[in-house]
């Protein structure tokens, strides 16, 4: 058995049809580590939707209501950018229930995985980017107001800025957020995080690893979070569709590794969400996310031996 708990159900599917987001990809991302080996069906482990009360600790209540309801309006749902449906709905309730879920497995196991979430441009009270629930600010203030926490790192790796995660966390001394993404993509508007980098077009390994390393440390070193919520966006991937940076497969997994290292070595727990990743085939998106799960393992491996 691995050494944390794999958490994803059936419910992540948010079952948008022919659309750039292929969210088909958490099932794939579980059978190919059933397939390869890497995890057994002990190794998973099924959350519960996230309560109401827990989302109302980010999210408006009228928000909620009208997502639940079905009444967005049609401006709300250009908006968020993906079409509405129940199952949407409820993916994003599970997604949450699994971030919150993650975030209590990783004080225990040292890592949380979440086969999902990562939905960092959500705000309080609409949605945008394909993001309608922000799970990570969502368990970030749960787990506070549960006292497992008190301050809490957010390194978002996703290629497009975390502008959700930015504007909720904004002026809170017990949140540090750091967003490393393509400076010339979406969003238009970028509300500042705690510490932003905006990477030129076409940044390769070399430099991305270089600038991660420099501001990452440095505020693990600084903050001293009790917690880290890693943001694992496939999308910094060279031949990614809504991306333009052009990081490979093996300076992906560098970047795994260095998140997870230096954490780890100092004793500070790692939740990990997914964000995004839309390369052209979907099977690169899928062994992007996989070959994460891998570097968590090994990083755990290195400090328990």
């Amino acid at each position: 058995m691995l050494p944390f708990r794999l958490i994803y159900h059936d419910g992540y599917d948010l079952h948008l049809g022919a659309h750039v987001f292929p969210s088909i990809k958490y099932r794939l991302i579980r059978e190919r580590l059933m397939r390869e080996g890497f995890a057994c069906e002990q190794d998973f482990q099924a959350p519960e939707p996230v309560s109401d009360e827990d989302l109302l600790l980010v999210h408006e209540r009228g928000w909620l209501e009208r997502l639940k309801n079905g009444t967005l309006s049609y401006e709300e749902i250009v908006q968020l950018e993906i079409p509405y449906s129940r199952r949407m709905v409820e993916a994003f309730w599970l997604a949450a229930g699994g971030t919150l879920l993650a975030g209590e497995c990783a004080l225990r196991d040292r890592v949380g995985f979440n086969i999902g979430g990562g939905f960092h441009h959500a705000f309080p009270g609409h949605g945008e980017g394909f993001c309608a629930i922000h799970d990570v600010a969502v368990a970030i203030r749960a787990l506070q107001k549960r006292g497992r926490i008190e301050r809490a790192l957010v390194i978002d790796c996703d290629v497009h800025q975390g502008n959700g995660t930015a504007a909720i966390f904004a002026g809170d001394s017990s949140v540090f957020t750091i967003s490393l993404h393509q400076g010339n993509n979406y969003p238009a508007v970028k509300p500042p995080s705690t510490l932003d980098l905006h990477l030129e077009d076409g940044t390769g390994d070399k430099e991305y690893l270089q600038r991660l390393r420099t501001a990452y440390e440095f505020a693990v070193e600084g903050f001293r979070p009790d917690m880290v919520f890693y943001i694992a966006g496939a999308d910094p991937y060279q031949e990614d569709q809504l991306g333009g940076l052009s990081l490979s497969m093996p300076g992906l997994r560098e970047r795994d590794r260095a998140v997870f290292g230096f954490a780890l070595k100092r004793k500070i727990p790692v939740v990990v969400t997914l964000a995004g990743g839309y390369a052209e085939g979907v099977e690169d998106t899928v062994t992007i996310h996989c070959n994460t799960a891998k570097e968590a393992r090994e990083a755990v491996a290195m400090v328990v031996s």
